[in-house]
């Protein structure tokens, strides 16, 4: 009994499809770092965001590739015909590939969205209504992460337009606040003295930090405008520190800084 047992795990039909599938992911466990690898070295000159990306794409061409041939040598095992599979497989591949026709749009979608570089791993887009940062660009779907944590998992055939704040600089802007009573030459040489300062201080700058001038007169108020060129993404860390840095001066300076008041007249 033990001795048929035995017999039976070590035929073909049962050590053979086990030898197979572990042998397939020994394989490509050793190919997806060798990939991995390979993209890491960065010869072209391809960014990192960019060779994660198509790392990824090669790796799950690979892992369905050695699927298939997986599957065809495994049925040769159990003594199918797969000569004669592979023959038919034109026919039968028109069936299946109606069958799967949204697959195959998400398949090709993804390979124009990477060959048109349209976002990379790591680039903050806006698809539809979402924003957030693309986690992972794959052959069927696309996952983006919003900042408070939801990811959004969507099809590449439905992504038919793409906001991508990664693309270029960004800009910083703030809208400086004071009041009618202030003079304004002594505010712009303030601002200008300033931003000539910021330029030389603040982190992820592409170019200076302006004052812009005079961009609103509201009922309580007289609004100024500084603007800087940020590297994509940061401005809005920029746009706090040049608030702070104008706060701490108008304080310095003792200007005023306006608030919502009322007036109330008592007959």
């Amino acid at each position: 009994m033990t001795k048929e047992l035995l017999n039976l795990l070590l035929s073909k039909e049962i050590a053979g499809p086990i030898l197979v599938i572990a042998g397939s992911i020994l394989f490509y466990g050793i190919l997806k770092r060798l990939i991995k690898k390979m993209f890491r070295i960065n010869l072209a000159g391809i960014d990192v965001n960019k060779n994660k990306t198509i790392s990824g794409l090669v790796c799950n061409v690979v892992k369905y590739l050695i699927i298939l041939i997986d599957i065809l040598i495994i049925l040769s095992l159990f003594g199918v015909d797969t000569k004669g599979l592979i023959a038919s497989l034109g026919v039968v591949g028109v069936v299946v590939g109606l069958a799967i026709q949204d697959t195959l749009k998400d398949f090709f979608s993804g390979v124009f969205i990477l060959s048109e570089d349209q976002y990379r791993v790591g680039d903050t887009v806006k698809i539809g209504s979402f924003k957030g940062e693309v986690i992972y660009l794959g052959l069927k779907t696309t996952r983006v992460k919003a900042y408070t944590g939801e990811i959004k998992i969507i099809n590449n055939r439905n992504i038919t337009e793409v906001i991508n704040y990664s693309k270029d600089e960004s800009l910083a802007i703030v809208d400086v606040a004071t009041e009618y009573s202030e003079s304004t030459e002594k505010i712009e040489k303030v601002l200008t003295e300033l931003c000539q300062t910021l330029t030389k201080e603040l982190p992820h700058l592409k170019d200076k930090a302006e004052l812009l001038g005079i961009v609103s007169l509201s009922d309580s108020c007289v609004e100024f405008r500084i603007v800087a060129p940020t590297e994509p993404m940061q401005h809005y860390e920029v746009e706090r520190l040049i608030r702070r840095a104008v706060k701490e001066k108008f304080k310095e300076e003792q200007i005023k800084i306006p608030f919502p008041q009322m007036v109330v007249h008592s007959e």
